[in-house]
């Protein structure tokens, strides 16, 4: 009898757990949602947490700017590339089982670049957790946005963001920490736990979708896609290399610009003459869905370039350690994660503009601010910066995503998300890319002002020189010809110090006036009109302009 009453309660209580996971069940889309956040977090995670380790990277491999920067463009190309391809494969496997195989790819690429021993493999490993974290990001967002009614949407989005606002705030913190205490190589291993979980989680909550209709897949815009990324980037950083004496006249740069220019022209022919796209261009003939995705791509040059120099400026002027640096970012996570969600439900309620061009403008005020910086800069005055720019983020993402996808058809979510962060990704890859090649110009053009303001005979840089080997000499010993040289040297390096500091502040101005630009596709977009209560979700859209 107490085996039989045991069986029952056991059978009781998977009844209860599949009434939870049941798509019927009320709280199945949360669960969902949890679920997706889970990823969503690692995937932005590894976007942050490699910024502050940069300098340890650097001076472990021994490489410059223009190798290191391809640990973080290897990952947001590859991620690119397998946006839009993401779409096709849920269509024609199903949603839950590509979006596992993209969290066990991602896993995979933690634990090999934990495992690399140069940059090369690093670069490469990078490059594999590229390709998980393209299929589960996009996948993600596709997962909640056919889960959650439109009322629900602009909700379920901004818990979403929050997820991602961790890893903002987080990552650079947790990988600061184990830089400063460890070794780089944790920033990725702690990616392997929390991916065992997300595949755990996966298998047992999410219920598996296929879409009845699977095109052909588009090989030829594959790879002319995956072809002219890559090279083109390729060609902005090689630009100012030193390795690359010929500059920008180089016969291999200028083979790259013209390999790349074919392979958009080809790609560009290809999507939008075939009945099978691989991304659906012609989507971005709605107004609100091309004016977003402008706007995405002129965001992400902005942030991405941004967070990336912020970093190599408090470490290599300010002194600052890397969990010193980290910590800075921590509260822009926490306030954008907080502001999303009220974000999504005041654009549920209002005009969505109105929190998009606050934001934006909040945005563009905290690149200005970081464009004035000096090696006597407070710390206040830096966090002050970042404080408007989380919450310049947290007004922007949700009402703009909701925006975006007000009056696309729920059968092209998957392409329309892909496209989204397609766009996004590759305007990352882009500010990654064009700001280093910028930064590197500039400090070499302010160190060339700035060293030829220098006149080794005036009676200035001599009386300079001379007190300070006086005092060299007094606290230091040794002679006098020696405590000169010393004095001279600390000269010079003040002056490479300030050019760099100079090269930053021209990036950040940069970063201002390309996030000014956008102010004038969301001035483009169209608002959604309020509707009577008690229309589903189809008629709803429908009545939208």
């Amino acid at each position: 009898m107490r085996k039989i009453s045991n069986t029952h309660r056991l059978r009781r209580k998977l009844r209860n757990r599949d009434s939870f996971f049941h798509p019927k069940s009320p709280l199945y889309k949360w669960f969902v949602l949890a679920n997706v956040m889970v990823g969503t977090f690692m995937v932005v995670l590894d976007s942050t947490i490699v910024n502050v380790s940069l300098p340890k990277i650097m001076s472990s491999f021994g490489v410059g700017l223009s190798t290191i920067q391809w640990v973080i463009t290897a990952y947001l190309l590859s991620m690119a590339a397998m946006l839009p391809t993401s779409g096709w494969l849920a269509d024609k496997f199903g949603y839950k089982k590509v979006y596992f195989w993209g969290l066990f790819l991602f896993t995979l690429g933690s634990l090999l670049c934990g495992l690399s021993n140069d940059e090369n493999t690093l670069i490469i490993s990078r490059i594999i957790q590229g390709l998980g974290a393209g299929i589960v990001q996009p996948l993600g967002m596709a997962i909640i946005t056919r889960e959650f009614p439109l009322k629900q949407r602009g909700l379920a989005l901004g818990f979403w963001a929050i997820s991602a606002a961790a890893s903002v705030s987080f990552g650079p913190l947790i990988g600061g920490y184990l830089v400063d205490n460890f070794s780089w190589q944790l920033i990725f291993d702690v990616n392997v736990p929390i991916g065992i979980l997300a595949l755990v989680f996966t298998i047992v909550i999410q219920r598996e979708f296929i879409s009845p209709n699977t095109r052909k897949f588009d090989y030829i815009g594959f790879i002319s896609v995956i072809i002219f990324l890559p090279v083109l980037l390729f060609a902005l950083s090689e630009g100012n290399a030193q390795t690359n004496s010929a500059g920008w006249t180089a016969p291999y740069i200028l083979a790259c610009f013209a390999v790349s220019g074919v392979a958009l022209a080809v790609f560009l022919t290809r999507e939008l003459t075939t009945e099978n796209p691989l991304i659906d261009l012609r989507l971005l003939g709605d107004r609100n869905f091309g004016m977003s995705n402008l706007l995405m791509f002129l965001f992400g040059i902005g942030m991405f370039g941004s967070t990336f120099l912020l970093p190599l400026f408090l470490q290599n002027s300010l002194g600052y350690t890397a969990l010193q640096s980290g910590a800075v970012f921590l509260p822009v996570g926490i306030i954008q994660g907080f502001f999303s969600p009220i974000s999504g439900w005041f654009s549920d309620k209002v005009n969505p503009k109105v929190p998009i061009l606050t934001g934006m403008g909040l945005l563009v005020l905290s690149f200005y601010l970081n464009s004035e910086l000096s090696f006597l800069t407070e710390h206040s005055y830096i966090m002050t910066s970042l404080y408007l720019r989380g919450l310049g983020m947290g007004l922007v993402f949700t009402p703009l995503s909701t925006l975006s996808l007000l009056t696309i058809p729920r059968e092209k979510m998957a392409q329309a998300s892909g496209i989204s962060n397609t766009i996004r990704q590759v305007g990352g890859s882009m500010g990654v890319a064009l700001l280093s090649t910028i930064l590197t110009a500039r400090v070499n053009f302010h160190a060339q002002m700035y060293g030829g303001s220098i006149q080794s005979g005036s009676q200035e840089f001599q009386g300079v020189t001379r007190h300070m080997a006086y005092f060299i000499q007094q606290h230091g010993g040794g002679a006098f010809t020696t405590a000169l040289r010393q004095a001279q040297s600390i000269v010079m390096s003040n002056v490479s110090t300030q050019a760099f500091i100079q090269g930053i502040n021209d990036d950040f101005l940069i970063a201002a006036v390309i996030s000014l630009i956008g102010f004038l596709p969301i001035l483009m977009l169209k608002s959604k009109k309020k509707v009577p209560n008690g229309l589903d979700t189809e008629h709803q859209v429908h009545m939208m302009e």
